[in-house]
């Protein structure tokens, strides 16, 4: 079903990566500036991102020895440094997820370009390291991304949902990795009812969840693709959703054939394949709309 699988490392079936977006209190501040100390107890739910979830994540990694992919804004990197310090210790990939998650589809190019110069600097300032990574706080990739990416050296994005393998983005100055995902992998689909993000979707059990994430993982796996998740902590952390994460993971194990991977790791390899001449992706031309429809066009 899929028309062009990549071949995956060792013969393996399929890719596994799950990710994590640790957002903290960027949430609130960007969504309430003026009145977020007043919210005291949304800040403790965002806060149990960095002072629980994230521990509990890291031991579960290392129980299984894999290694995956935070995005990680700059603002959290900065008041926050333990947790990345500790996620950095573990081996774990950090990927740039703005500053302080604004989105950048609403943000002018200057703008957009700043954010993402405060977040490079915030993350090679605490890790030593430039990320070579990149997911748009809320998927948000505007017509700009792609060139302010390219000017800073990054070699993949991981926001964009247009495929169900990897696929490269380009345009005249070069091509970028696309490491896509979908909101059916989106933990936030399944858990999030909070009413002052205007969120306020039935919250599934983690048995409900997890026969979503098992689905998708089962159709990967028969058919080649990849299955990129988007987690977050202070989401999935929690004692049940943490449970039947384990729980997932040792059925993957147990199926067999699977590539766990980060995702600097699946875009490497995407690029070895791709120079050796072993595949050939498809490639989008960014920005697909450069400009708006003719308001006089017909409709």
């Amino acid at each position: 079903m899929i028309e062009n699988p990549i071949p995956w490392p060792d013969g393996k079936r399929c890719a596994v990566a799950f990710t994590f977006d640790m957002d903290a209190e960027t949430l609130l501040h960007v969504n309430f500036r003026e009145t977020a100390p007043d919210r005291v107890a949304l800040s403790s739910m965002l806060r149990y991102d960095t002072q629980v979830a994230v521990p509990r994540l890291l031991e579960i990694f290392r129980r299984y020895q894999m290694r995956q992919t935070f995005f990680v804004p700059g603002w959290c990197a900065e008041t926050y440094p333990d947790a990345v310090e500790k996620i950095v210790a573990a081996g774990h990939e950090i990927g740039h997820h703005g500053y302080l998650h604004k989105r950048p589809n609403l943000q002018s190019r200057d703008e957009e370009a700043q954010s993402l110069g405060l977040g490079i600097e915030a993350l090679v300032k605490l890790t030593g390291r430039r990320p070579i990574g990149f997911r748009a706080p809320a998927f948000a990739f505007s017509k700009n991304t792609l060139e302010l990416l390219q000017a800073e050296g990054f070699t993949y994005d991981a926001s964009l949902m247009g495929g169900d393998v990897p696929y490269l983005i380009g345009n005249k100055q070069g091509d970028l990795v696309e490491l896509p995902s979908d909101v059916v992998l989106d933990d936030w689909m399944q858990y999030v009812c909070i009413g002052e993000f205007n969120y306020m979707l039935p919250i599934a059990s983690p048995q409900r969840a997890m026969e979503v994430f098992r689905a998708e993982f089962d159709a990967a796996w028969r058919h080649g693709g990849h299955w990129i998740t988007v987690w977050h902590p202070f989401v999935s952390g929690r004692l049940s959703r943490a449970d039947a994460m384990v729980e997932l993971i040792d059925y993957m194990h147990e199926k067999g054939g699977v590539w766990f991977a980060s995702l600097d790791e699946i875009a490497a390899h995407v690029r070895k394949v791709v120079a050796s001449g072993a595949w050939k992706p498809r490639r989008d031309e960014l920005p697909y709309w450069p400009e708006p429809r003719p308001a006089e066009a017909p409709v």
